[in-house]
């Protein structure tokens, strides 16, 4: 019997609290505080019933001390009364279906588990598909909520005794892990060539492939990589030249020694690789040399951990750290299936590494960085998705929303119960098969979180295809179409918390292109804002983009322009005499597949240009830009000497200062720096006067060129005793546009 002190409670716990491990955890507490009542989960989270002393404490606990995998966002409580008090504590079966709850990230493997397939258990020694509570695939196999194994690619196999008492059991780490699975039961793991299954164990007969020098395409959480032996130069090239990518960084996986070997990762990087989301991580090299074909012309590369069983296995196996990059045809969307594989990736692979686990959802690897001011988001995807941002204060009574982004880096964000989920990177819409991903993609987040928007918001270029798919899904509803760079103001906002009220903010919003209000295509803008509106303070001079998106391939296009508006004209045809320079002056003149544009990419490309970097052109989007970055970092001590702009932000004088500089001799280096330099003062000083003015309360850091670390550092440093917003848990380029738009058409409801 239970003292005057006892209380009876119901407590719902709202977050990213199923698949993690929450119930047993919630079922241990209780048991070690002598409190009886029962746990479940259900459509809104976890529901707890609970008799006993020191609820309160109970309460603090639950928050505490929750499974590494758990977000609580909130909870509540109030009084209850059972009908028949329970004997003991126990957890009850899920509720009804339904979408109010958090889904779970995929994690990569924990501890415990690498023990396990490293260990003697014939069940789990060697399994590549071994998991637990807190590690395994969640996302990439859930087909509908709540999160339970029928609703999940493991359904089709039906647990083995010994799985299942581990699968029943509170105490156990496996307890309803819903991947559970061992040697006996779950997913099978094969090497596949020339359309058959080798014989043998297939960790071991990869290695040995991978080790020859040859490409195998390896089926992991969210697709397929293709991998190869990242010491082999050869190997490399054969990949590169298979996949038609020539220039193109990849990534790499490798233990923990092979980075602190080949890299030298900082304390706050080897932290961010061994988070659960086991992201790419850009660090720099180290001491050992790896081959310069890895990506070229770079500074750092991609670094990951193994985040399963089968990359522990085959990274023992091998030896050496592997290329794990996306497993498609270059511009298409990574393969999933195992069909799917064989007819698109025959021509690229030796051979293939198959499970029989569907993927039901496919995701691309993540790409962060940490930088002088903190973690950058560069690609959010694979272990980040489908996390949740809270809205921030003032839009606590929107409708739901979906927002469908921008035509590159597409993405689409919910708006649902006081949260925005950005859903995973689909990519650029040019391509048929993206473009399908898309849709599906748009179809699948409504229907498995339950989604039914009242609003719409889409970019305002009619001419992308998210934004024409905005049209047909909203039909009578309301569509509100924002302004590209207005989006990425509030995206920046957003992210930050900055509240519906909480007063305008100066936005330097620098990327490539984005139609602007009257017209024009927009990308180096100061705007002065907040989520309801804004105001287009300065901007880039603009300089017309010839041939349209050959200016976006051609960086030596764009510093013609630019030289010829800066009175340069002898100099650029000396420097561009190769090219036909002729043509591109007469369309700029009459105006024909010129349109006037103030990007910021398109100068740094043109920059580049004049350094003799990518000048006739690009084989991937940002190369130039990457490739000016890395040549300015080596020369520090010339960030100290910003090239000059002229009044209105016009780059003319810094290209009359590079010139100068460039009969003189100075290094090419130095002047990657004073352009980094300059740029970043230039935009700095008149958002500063807003701030001081009172005009703003703060600055916005956001767009794409804000990928640039450098940049960023220099921005920051410009306005170090000033509030500055930047991106740390979004990206700043197109993949986050989405969260702004539907902040924006939130914004307009409530008014």
């Amino acid at each position: 019997m239970y003292s005057a002190l006892s209380e009876t409670r119901r407590i719902r716990v709202r977050g990213q609290v199923q698949g993690v491990g929450f119930r047993p955890f919630i079922w241990q507490l209780a048991r070690a505080r002598g409190l009886r009542g029962d746990v479940r989960n259900d459509a809104e989270g976890v529901l707890i019933h609970v008799i006993g002393p020191d609820l309160d404490g109970f309460e603090a606990a639950i928050a505490a001390e929750a499974p590494p995998l758990a977000r609580v966002d909130a909870i509540q409580s109030e009084a209850f009364r059972f009908d028949r008090p329970p004997d003991g504590f126990q957890i009850s079966g899920s509720g009804a279906r339904g979408a109010d709850t958090r889904v779970t990230p995929d994690a990569a493997t924990c501890a415990d588990c690498v023990v396990d397939i490293s260990g003697s258990d014939p069940r789990r020694a060697g399994y590549a598909f071994t998991n637990c509570t807190h590690c395994g695939p969640r996302f990439t196999i859930l087909h509908h909520l709540p999160y339970d194994r029928g609703q999940t690619s493991m359904a089709e196999f039906a647990m083995c005794g010994d799985c299942a008492v581990e699968y029943a059991d509170p105490a156990d780490r496996r307890f309803h892990a819903q991947p559970v699975a061992c040697a006996k039961c779950g997913p099978r793991l094969w090497l596949e060539a020339d359309g058959v299954e080798v014989p043998g164990d297939p960790v071991a007969k990869a290695a040995n492939q991978l080790r020859s020098g040859q490409v195998l395409a390896i089926k992991g959480l969210g697709g397929f990589h293709l991998a190869c032996d990242a010491t082999n130069s050869v190997a490399i090239e054969l990949l590169r030249d298979r996949k038609r990518r020539p220039g193109k960084p990849f990534a790499l996986m490798g233990t923990e020694h092979h980075i602190k070997d080949y890299g030298a990762p900082t304390e706050a990087e080897m932290a961010l690789l061994s988070d659960p989301a086991a992201p790419i991580v850009l660090i720099a090299p180290g001491r050992g040399a790896l081959p310069d074909s890895l990506a070229p012309g770079q500074s750092r590369l991609g670094w990951m951990l193994p985040y399963t069983p089968l990359h522990h296995l085959l990274l023992a196996a091998v030896g050496v750290p592997l290329v794990m990059t996306s497993g498609n045809l270059s511009g298409e969307p990574q393969v999933i299936g195992n069909a799917e594989a064989r007819d698109k990736l025959d021509g690229i692979v030796d051979a293939f590494v198959m499970h029989d686990r569907d993927i039901v959802r496919r995701l691309d690897d993540s790409v962060e960085r940490i930088t002088a001011r903190g973690p950058m988001v560069l690609r959010r995807a694979r272990g980040r998705v489908p996390g949740t941002l809270p809205l921030p204060p003032g839009f606590k009574d929107v409708p739901q929303v979906t927002a469908f982004g921008a035509h590159l880096k597409s993405a689409i964000c919910l708006i649902k119960n006081g949260q925005a989920l950005l859903s995973h990177h689909l990519g650029d819409l040019d391509d048929a098969l993206t473009w399908d991903e898309f849709r599906r993609a748009d179809a699948d987040y409504a229907e498995l979180f339950d989604h039914a928007p009242e609003v719409f918001a889409c970019d305002l270029h009619a001419g992308y295809r998210s934004s024409q798919h905005s049209v047909a899904r909203a039909g009578r509803k309301p569509l509100v179409e924002v302004q590209h760079h207005h989006a990425h103001l509030a995206t920046c906002l957003g992210e930050n918390g900055w509240g519906l009220e909480d007063g305008a903010v100066a936005g330097i919003v620098l990327d490539g292109l984005g139609l602007g209000s009257e017209g024009t295509i927009w990308g180096g803008e100061l705007l002065l804002g907040d989520y309801h509106g804004f105001e287009r303070v300065a901007y880039l001079r603009p300089a017309p983009l010839v041939g349209g998106d050959a200016a976006q391939r051609q960086p030596w296009r764009n510093l013609l322009i630019r030289l010829d508006q800066a009175g340069m004209s002898a100099l650029a045809d000396e420097r561009l005499a190769d090219h036909p320079l002729a043509l591109v002056r007469q369309a700029a003149i009459a105006g024909v597949n010129a349109p006037l544009s103030s990007s910021a990419g398109r100068l740094f490309d043109a920059f580049a240009a004049a350094l003799g970097l990518c000048v006739a052109g690009q084989s991937y989007e940002g190369e130039a830009a990457m490739a000016l970055e890395t040549m300015a970092l080596s020369a520090p001590g010339a960030f100290a000497e910003p090239y000059p702009f002229g009044p209105d932000l016009d780059p003319a004088p810094l290209f009359r200062a590079w010139a100068q500089d460039m009969s003189v001799g100075t290094p090419a280096a130095v002047m990657a720096a004073r352009f980094h330099a300059g740029l970043a003062a230039a935009f700095c000083a008149p958002a500063r006067a807003l701030v001081e003015t009172g005009q703003a309360r703060a600055v916005a850091l956001s767009g794409g060129c804000f990928q640039n670390a450098t940049l960023l550092d220099l921005c920051c440093a410009q306005l170090t005793d000033l509030p500055v917003l930047i991106h740390t848990k979004i990206p700043a380029n197109d993949g986050g546009l989405a969260l702004g738009q539907a902040l924006v058409a939130a914004a307009a409801h409530l008014r």
